[in-house]
């Protein structure tokens, strides 16, 4: 996972062994909140994707199987970081903000 793109996204990509392994938050969704989701991560666009993966958890114990969003190297331009185990960066623009920070380059941010 890194930071890229001009909303400052938290990104993984599909390149196992590349990275870290990611430490995030495992929730039980309906089929109706996945398709909500696959919307909000524009799943079926070129370079967005939904994929099935085996979790561990950070305790140990069984793994589980989770769906992760996933990009491609080509929506992570510009790149703002390297390689994360944890997000915790603020620069995020959410989707209800981005109008009021458009910009024609993010150095204007």
């Amino acid at each position: 996972m890194l930071i890229a793109g001009p909303w400052f996204a938290p990104m993984m990509f599909n390149e196992p062994g590349v990275g870290y392994r990611v430490i995030g938050e495992l929730y039980e969704a309906d089929e109706d909140t996945i398709a909500k989701l696959d919307r909000l991560e524009s799943v079926g666009k070129p370079g967005n994707l939904r994929v099935a993966i085996e979790v561990e958890p950070v305790v140990g114990g069984p793994a589980w199987s989770a769906l992760v969003y996933l990009k491609s190297r080509q929506l992570a331009d510009p790149i703002h970081s390297g390689y994360l185990r944890i997000y915790e960066n603020r620069r995020f623009i959410p989707f209800d903000r981005r109008d009021e920070h458009r910009c024609n380059s993010v150095s204007d941010l």
